[in-house]
């Protein structure tokens, strides 16, 4: 099975940085280091690996939004990404479904589309935590999917993905091409040098309109409220194992979950 894999990919504030709740009652990312979302970055390493065993011919990444989020993707072709396509969004801010749009509208006007074989993406962003890209994308392209992949493997013509669920894991066989998320367990993204950062600059890099694709990127999502987490409460100190669980039961944590 030879294909291409599409890695879609966001600019995210760096997972280390503490973000704040600014007077307008959102989110103040000026001067704040902004970072390829981890997630992704694992989606990324993944599909290097599958290039690298001989399963993909290239890996292509792809973002949506500003002119700014160029350096994610110089990041991924530093990783070892083949090409990279930025898909301008100019003054919209779309959501997950008008990311999702743009994405199969990208693979639909490719003239090469049979080619992918594989959507690879992080299973969520760490800035929204709605994770429904790779959901949406698949029901338009009508590919199956495998959400929260920890582990993946090629077989002949199908994908065999072990997912995360509320039982424990699962493993799916994905018959045909298909769209697959990445937890953070899927694979550990490999260090970026400074050689191959300036061997990034020399690869491809596309710049698209994101007007071209005819798509509607009107969110439908409003935040209503945005504020700090609750100040956590200290804990306290027990003299033995006694003590701790008579801490346990006087606060009744397991009543409702059939402990």
């Amino acid at each position: 099975m030879i294909m291409k894999i599409l890695v879609p990919v966001k600019r995210v504030v760096d997972a280390n940085v503490r973000v704040r709740i600014g007077s307008a009652g959102s989110v103040d990312t000026a001067g704040l280091k902004m970072s390829l979302n981890p997630f992704d970055e694992c989606a990324v390493e993944q599909a290097l690996r599958l290039r690298e065993a001989g399963v993909a011919s290239s890996v292509t990444v792809l973002t949506c939004g500003l002119p700014v989020c160029q350096d994610v993707l110089r990041t991924a072709l530093a990783m070892g990404a083949d090409n990279a396509v930025l898909i301008d969004t100019a003054n919209a801010s779309p959501d997950s479904l008008g990311i999702a749009r743009l994405l199969h509208a990208f693979m639909t006007a490719d003239a090469d589309i049979d080619a992918y074989g594989l959507v690879l993406c992080g299973k969520q962003a760490i800035d929204d935590d709605i994770g429904g890209v790779a959901a949406m994308l698949a029901a338009l392209l009508g590919w199956p999917q495998a959400l929260n992949a920890s582990a993946m493997e090629a077989a002949g013509s199908s994908w065999l993905v072990t997912c995360g669920d509320d039982a424990g894991t699962a493993t799916w066989r994905l018959d045909g091409p298909a769209v697959v998320s990445a937890d953070l367990r899927l694979a550990e993204p490999r260090r970026v040098t400074l050689p191959s950062i300036v061997k990034a600059k020399q690869k491809p890099l596309r710049t698209l309109d994101a007007a071209t694709f005819n798509v509607e990127l009107g969110t439908q999502i409003r935040i209503v409220e945005m504020t700090e987490p609750a100040v956590r409460k200290p804990g306290i100190k027990v003299a033995d194992t006694a003590a701790l669980l008579g801490a346990i039961g006087s606060k009744r944590l397991f009543q409702n979950v059939g402990a």
